[in-house]
């Protein structure tokens, strides 16, 4: 959550989403709401392109996620490894959409 918060609220992404940070921030915390803590039993680096991303799939591995929701797709490519689908973040939340 911290790094989705990070990376929404820097000058250039709110520019391109038209929100504010005070809307990131609550978007944010209504996502936590749906969130389940994930206890990290085993590491399976180094899988993903960028560092950055194996906390994202190691929690995603360690949860049993049903999908990988994210922008940068090719950065994911090693979750296929664990049969886990990467899809772009609009997609995820219209299956979701109550």
């Amino acid at each position: 959550m911290l790094e989705y918060e990070a990376v929404l609220t820097r000058p250039k992404m709110l520019a391109r989403s038209a929100l504010t940070p005070q809307l990131v921030l609550e978007v944010l915390d209504e996502l936590t709401q749906h969130c389940v803590p994930v206890v990290f039993d085993y590491r399976w680096r180094p899988t993903a392109r960028d560092a950055d991303d194996d906390f994202v799939l190691e929690t995603a591995i360690n949860g049993s996620a049903d999908v990988i929701a994210t922008f940068n797709q090719a950065d994911m490519a090693g979750a296929a490894l664990f049969g886990i689908p990467v899809e772009r973040p609009a997609q995820v939340l219209r299956r979701i959409k109550p």
